[in-house]
């Protein structure tokens, strides 16, 4: 199936057995189309460029492509060691305590260190009986996380809990509810019981040394509740990736209201969190304006596996990340994508181990850019996997672009996906309602056309839930 974006009559490009550098060169193509989002216009005139610039964009699928083969390049160099022995170790594995594992994937087995359970254990309330009955009942009981407790010989029954060591020579457990007592004080069975009964005999859910779970698994709650059972302490995962935002642009408030020419910085309060929902560890949030000494002096300074931009990605008069990626050598590997909003975002390798996106300062074409290129960079270094693609059909008809994919906010209504209003590029109160966005290809969706969807991390029922 032939990619949206690929010419009429061209092949579609198996980018899985190409490298980065074969990959973009294969599915960049010149794009005609001006962007509509980000890029600085004279009024009523084009979006400024530089006059010999011949502008090119990525199709939107092979754009997601490339972020996650770049960063499967800087994990197999951070596993090697580089130059700089601090990136290697950095994407080495390390071993956390159960609480600071929610998820990280596993980098080693989660191996049983003991059997399980470990002991013969009553799986109810009742008395441990041995023999045949009617059975004399022993007056002291029998309690979890006791010790050993007497032997029991045929024709006696011991009060027992649940989780508690069984007595040898046990024959069965009999429930609470399934005995009475005669007058004589002898226990007698309710109904029929099998020998072995209600008693969870040692090793029953796995023996020492048994694979509990393999290498690339997510740790989730009851992971964590495995590993504990399974007697660890701490577990050996892939570490979060390291991100640092650098906030763009003289316009941008902090706090209050706007005014004069002035507005608020809605990336700064929404990135963060959105990127730990994403497993990354934020390690610093920096407001740099509009000063290409200060940007290039925070690119290079920062020892973060993937930095990422607020605005500049265009080609305007303040517009510094292009000249600045230029100054410090990195290799632009995305100029553009063919998606909207979101066109001018960017992807570039800074070093052999670090990453800078770009993102477009339009609140939702950085939502687009965030989730195009951002998101699957970061899961492959956290050795995540890729969720699984999924469709529904559109309750409504949605407009196209003529040439780039569009990402529209939608919210799941039963088994529809219902597109939201207000979807322009720097308007955020669609996306803030929004269960996921549909991908809708150049020309747009009909009525009940089936549209892929990308989850929102909040909105899904797993890991991603976790903020912190």
């Amino acid at each position: 199936m032939t990619a949206p974006g690929t010419p009429a009559g061209a092949p579609a490009a198996d980018t899985d057995d190409l490298d980065v550098e074969e990959a973009l060169a294969l599915v960049r193509e010149p794009h005609r189309e001006p962007p509509d989002d980000g890029a600085a216009r004279p009024p009523g005139g084009p979006a400024v460029r530089q006059p010999a610039e011949r502008h090119t964009a990525t199709p939107w699928p092979h754009a997601r492509e490339i972020a996650a083969r770049a960063a499967r390049t800087a994990r197999a160099h951070g596993r090697q060691g580089t130059a700089d022995s601090s990136a290697g170790d950095r994407r080495a594995p390390v071993s956390v305590p159960l609480g600071d594992a929610l998820g990280l994937v596993l980098a080693a087995p989660l191996d049983a260190l003991t059997d399980l359970p470990s002991f013969d254990t009553s799986a109810m309330d009742g008395w441990a009986v041995a023999g045949p009955g009617p059975w004399q009942v022993r007056e002291e009981g029998v309690l979890a996380g006791h010790a050993q407790p007497e032997p029991l010989t045929d024709g006696v029954a011991v009060r027992i809990a649940t989780g508690a060591r069984v007595p040898a020579d046990t024959t069965a457990v009999l429930r609470t509810e399934h005995g009475r007592t005669d007058a004589q004080g002898r226990l007698h069975p309710t109904r029929e019981m099998s020998h072995g009964q209600d008693i969870r005999p040692r090793g029953q859910e796995c023996r020492t040394g048994d694979q509990l779970l393999p290498v690339g698994t997510l740790v989730t709650p009851a992971v964590l509740g495995l590993a504990a059972a399974a007697g660890y302490d701490t577990v050996t995962v892939v570490p979060r990736p390291r991100v640092e935002v650098l906030i763009l642009g003289d316009e941008l408030l902090t706090e209050g209201l706007p005014h004069d020419g002035l507005i608020r910085d809605a990336l700064g309060p929404m990135l963060p969190p959105w990127l730990r929902a994403l497993g990354a560890d934020v390690v610093a949030v920096r407001r740099i304006g509009d000063d290409a000494r200060a940007l290039r002096k925070a690119v290079t300074a920062s020892r973060a596996d993937l930095v990422i931009t607020t605005g500049g990605t265009a080609a305007g008069p303040v517009d510094h990340v292009h000249p600045v990626l230029e100054r410090v050598g990195a290799e632009l590997l995305v100029d553009g994508v063919k998606v909207r909003p979101g066109h001018p975002m960017l992807l570039a390798r800074t070093k052999e181990h670090q990453h800078l996106v770009g993102l477009p300062g339009n609140p939702l074409a950085a939502v687009s850019g965030l989730l195009t290129l951002a998101e699957p960079l970061l899961r492959t270094l956290a050795a995540r996997p890729a969720p699984e693609p999924y469709t529904l059909p559109l309750k409504e008809a949605v407009q196209g672009h003529p040439y780039d994919t569009r990402l529209i906010p939608v919210v799941l209504r039963g088994d529809h996906a219902v597109p939201l209003h207000y979807n322009g590029p720097a308007m955020l109160r669609g996306i803030a309602a929004a269960d996921a966005l549909a991908v809708v290809p150049p020309g747009g969706a009909r009525q009940g056309e089936e549209a892929e969807l990308l989850d929102l991390p909040w909105a899904t029922a797993g890991i991603g839930v976790c903020f912190t």
